[in-house]
């Protein structure tokens, strides 16, 4: 278990954080260090199986030095008040980014193709864009096809969690983490089943 400095004293840091204010880096290294102890507890906080806990502090460090470099004497209130609000923001920004990220190329993965043999993906068909008629009647095949391959090919667990996902039927797109509520279960888990569920529609609608 990865063991981290004690805390400085409120007399210690204030002395630091003067000093690096005015250009001491042995200083800011020194608040930095002694801080970490700080990163890892609210990191704990986002752990899950798939976040190794050392990607969590390094994400979290960054914003222990963005709080470090612009904390305030001044205003009276503890630099870890203030760098616990930046290390949050750090991770949260991160998890957005990646829930961004995966939605994304789940939306863009090939999962057939048109009668011209062009790839079709989720997006193109989920998209409600107004089009010709023979655009429209390709699309709703092509929604067929889909809808027939989830009710054939996922278990009720994969139908649910796309549809919930995706907003397929007529539902509204929920976010991972709403469907893991509901469910019971971990958005880890809903996210592996949502990829392994595009996977299996895909192995079915692309021609072998």
């Amino acid at each position: 278990m990865q063991t981290f400095p004690k805390p400085l004293t409120p007399q210690e840091e204030r002395v630091l954080l003067e000093k690096s204010r005015h250009g001491d880096t042995a200083a800011r290294t020194q608040l930095i260090e002694r801080n970490l102890r700080l990163v890892a507890h609210i990191a704990r906080k986002y752990q899950s199986p798939e976040d190794e806990m050392d990607d969590l502090i390094s994400i979290g460090t960054i914003g222990l030095l963005k709080a470090t470099d612009t904390f305030d004497l001044r205003k009276g209130s503890k630099l870890a008040t203030y760098a616990a609000r930046c290390i949050d923001n750090e991770l949260l920004m991160m998890f957005r980014s990646r829930k961004k990220n995966v939605r994304e190329v789940s939306l863009y993965e090939p999962i057939g193709t048109d009668r011209e043999g062009n790839e079709i993906h989720l997006m193109d068909i989920l998209e409600s864009q107004d089009e010709d008629v023979p655009v429209n009647c390709e699309k709703k095949e092509n929604i067929l096809r889909l809808y027939q391959c989830i009710e054939e090919h996922l278990t009720p667990q994969e139908k649910e969690i796309l549809v919930l996902r995706y907003g397929l039927y007529g539902q509204k797109p929920t976010t991972q983490r709403v469907i893991a509520k509901r469910l019971g279960i971990s958005r880890s888990y809903v996210s592996r089943i949502e990829k392994n569920s595009v996977l299996k529609l895909r192995q079915f609608l692309l021609p072998t």
